[in-house]
């Protein structure tokens, strides 16, 4: 009979009826509705067939008007199966716990292997991670994921160049570059220091050589500011000269700052969706009686789910819709100023390093142009102004 799965499902029973007019009690059966299917013929008066559960108060109706004994032989399907389950509620319940425990256990995460980091790095990466709960014992998909560690562990370690982050089965493995820090270069051959660009001399300190310039003293680019030819006319030695010697120099800016700009920000308010994925099939499992934001970017984790080391067609899927506005900022000309000061401060300082500082600034040209103030400044900046040359011989 087709749709079996359909009968497995609603329950079934086979009948064996035993009679001389078992002929027209299934004549009968077919005239009332009541579908019957793999009729056996297992004697001269006895045949035996299926009949669907919820047509046996029909079937009993019908055998009342017939000579012929009817026994249920056989009785297969759910609603069945779960009686047989209910008496035996232990064990099932028993089974249940056991299987919902070996789920969770293989969607945990066992152990963290760092791999390629020195002692003291692997202790902060540990430290780390525990502090976003990736540990053993943890479930994987309440925490972060490997995107998100990676992001982590290289945003608050500065000893790392780069992390690889993969999760195998129920262990997570690092693979870590750490920064190579060179030791300073040793110079065996002799050299001058001159300074690299116009400057006055703030603050200097000679290690090696002999100095030619002193503080508050102008020099111009290429100017020789440390010799490394020491000793007298007579009795002379090249060697490689070393110095820190910083100065304030001057870098001139244009920026342009709109005086009315319109930009997105997100409010804060969020909707959060919770999801038991079947394939593509998502079902709901918490959170979807929340409102959705009128205006929002939507950002999905999913997390797959294993067990005992095979991935299963389930996932888990949070589903995150942020509030998003629009937000128009408007400057008035000084505002626009300050901040077209501060935006080339910023520029600045990633091209001068971590060693220069900016000790002043000057604004030496404001214009207003479409809508836009356009500024030209002058910034006087404090930075290493040390360059090195080699001393050829005959110098």
């Amino acid at each position: 009979m087709k749709n079996g799965w359909v009968n497995e499902w609603i329950g079934y029973v086979q009948v064996r009826a035993e009679g001389t007019g078992h002929e027209r009690l299934i004549n009968d059966c077919l005239r009332s509705g009541i579908t019957l299917w793999n009729m056996k013929k297992e004697g001269d008066h006895t045949i035996s067939f299926f009949i669907r559960l919820k047509d046996v108060q029909a079937f009993r109706a019908v055998r009342r008007n017939h000579d012929c004994s009817c026994t249920f032989s056989q009785r297969k399907g759910m609603p069945f199966w779960a009686k047989r389950a209910l008496k035996n509620s232990g064990f099932v319940i028993g089974i249940l716990l056991f299987l919902a425990a070996l789920f969770m256990l293989s969607n945990m995460i066992w152990s963290v292997e760092v791999q390629g980091a020195k002692p003291e790095t692997e202790h902060l990466i540990v430290k780390e991670l525990d502090q976003i709960g990736v540990k053993s014992g943890a479930v994987q998909f309440l925490t972060a994921d490997a995107a998100g560690i990676q992001k982590r562990l290289t945003e608050r370690i500065p000893a790392l160049t780069w992390v690889g982050v993969e999760l195998k089965g129920t262990s997570y493995h690092l693979k870590v570059v750490e920064k190579n820090i060179p030791d300073q270069e040793e110079y065996a051959s002799p050299r001058n220091i001159v300074a690299k660009k116009k400057a006055v001399i703030t603050r200097m300190y000679v290690e090696q050589g002999n100095p030619v310039a002193a503080v508050h003293d102008h020099v111009q680019k290429g100017q020789l500011l440390v010799s490394g030819v020491i000793g007298t006319e007579k009795n002379s030695k090249a060697i490689p000269a070393k110095a820190k010697i910083f100065g304030e120099t001057w870098y001139e800016s244009e920026v342009e700052v709109p005086l009315a700009s319109t930009f997105q920000v997100y409010s804060g308010d969020q909707a959060e969706r919770h999801y038991l994925s079947i394939s593509s099939v998502k079902l709901p499992v918490w959170g979807f009686r929340q409102k959705d934001p009128e205006e929002f970017v939507k950002e999905a984790d999913k997390r797959e789910l294993h067990f005992l080391g095979w991935k299963t067609p389930f996932a888990y899927i949070k589903e995150t819709k942020r509030e998003k506005e629009e937000v128009r900022r408007s400057y008035t000309q000084k505002e626009a100023v300050q901040a077209g000061i501060q935006m080339g401060k910023q520029d600045l300082l990633r091209k001068i390093g971590e060693d220069g500082r900016i000790s002043g600034e000057k604004v030496l040209h404001v214009r207003n142009e479409n809508g836009k103030v356009k500024l030209k400044i002058l910034y006087q900046v404090i930075e290493d102004i040390v360059k090195t040359t080699p001393i050829v011989q005959g110098d």
